[in-house]
């Protein structure tokens, strides 16, 4: 049984080949979700967003490739590849595409 779904087993892979967005596009791919945990891979066009909302889980975003603007209880941060960013738990934030942009989110929920 595969806990990990979506993405090839066994292979050495680049998350950004996995996922792409066309213009006004924002692409998810869930790669494994239960009551624990979620991990989501995105792929956000230009000018594109999620707006703000909370989760009962924290949120770790991993940005892999562009620039993305998050921003948590009111507070701007501008992630570019490599960079991590934790929202917490039942705080409010969004998501906004300085350009295009791919990251990947996890979120642990409560037990």
């Amino acid at each position: 049984m595969a806990y990990i779904k979506n993405i090839s087993h066994e292979e050495v892979l680049h998350l950004t080949d996995q996922i792409s967005a066309d213009k006004g596009q924002i692409v998810s791919k869930t790669l494994a979700q239960n009551d624990h945990v979620s991990v989501t891979l995105f792929a956000f066009s230009k000018d594109e967003e999620i707006a703000t909302h909370d989760s009962t889980g924290d949120a770790m975003v991993l940005v892999l490739e562009g620039i993305g603007q998050f921003t948590v209880d009111g507070k701007e941060y501008i992630l570019q590849a490599g960079d991590t960013l934790v929202m917490p738990a039942k705080k409010p934030h969004s998501v906004y595409a300085k350009e295009d942009f791919k990251w990947l989110l996890t979120v642990v929920f409560p037990s």
